[in-house]
């Protein structure tokens, strides 16, 4: 089976310190990978790697058959990938002089050189299939926090990725805005869409997620289906880290 993403030895360093730790990693197609860990432990890094946001050091990543070199990756390489690669960050990063419909459209037109026609019909149809079609014509400042992310969110289906990256998607939301945000991510993992996320939400990660993956100071220290990691840990500091998180 082709990985959709693997990496292999991958290192990263800001400066003195090392980010990333000889990091061996491969998403089949299909899966849903949830990647937890304490703040600054590397797992917003690990995955701005996989789409050249940031430059990793050493060590072997591909993507969807795509190597990414460690440094001075091209310019065409890295438009091979995000093609490929959608990703949705802890802050919307929504155009707020666009409307919501617009915001959507830019991708087909500009990434996919969709007709102007063609990237409305888009639009309009991802922007019903995460729930907000009824609000396509307000500008983001007009939306709520939750209501903007899936705005993010459909954006990044605007491209038809292979591969989508959530970034820690509703760390900015209202605790009663973070359910509609993790519904729609729900029904991408049903739909079978290839998945890496970040996230602090633990009761999302056993449900919806094929496999969990804890990093502790840059490096994987376990791995499994949810049940074992969350029932079962087997390393200490995996045992800490769910002690803490768990109990709140």
């Amino acid at each position: 089976m082709t990985h959709i993403v693997k990496m292999q030895g991958l290192n990263k360093h800001f400066g003195d310190l090392h980010v990333l730790k000889d990091i061996d990693l491969s998403i089949e197609p299909g899966e849903v990978v949830v990647i937890i860990g304490a703040s600054g432990s590397g797992k917003s890094t690990l995955i701005r790697c996989v789409n050249g946001l940031e430059e990793y050091g050493s060590g072997e990543l591909v993507v969807d058959n795509e190597p990414l070199a460690p440094k001075g990756q091209s310019q065409k390489g890295l438009a091979i990938i995000r093609k490929q690669v959608g990703m949705v960050f802890q802050q919307f990063n929504l155009f707020p002089h666009l409307t919501v419909k617009k915001n959507v459209m830019l991708a087909p037109m500009k990434v996919k050189d969709a007709s102007q026609s063609e990237a409305e019909k888009r639009a309009m149809a991802l922007l019903e299939r995460v729930g907000i079609a009824n609000q396509a014509e307000k500008y983001p400042s007009q939306l709520s926090g939750g209501q903007q992310q899936r705005v993010a969110i459909a954006r990044a289906l605007a491209m038809d990725p292979r591969l989508m990256l959530f970034d820690e998607p509703t760390s900015a939301l209202d605790p009663e805005m973070i359910g509609e945000v993790l519904d729609v991510m729900r029904e991408l993992a049903k739909e079978g869409m290839t998945m890496m996320v970040v996230t602090h939400e633990m009761g999302f990660a056993r449900e919806v997620a094929d496999r969990v993956i804890y990093i502790h100071e840059g490096q994987i220290v376990e791995q499994g289906k949810p049940e074992a990691v969350f029932d079962n840990p087997e390393n200490e500091r995996t045992q800490s880290f769910l002690a803490r998180v768990l109990k709140h």
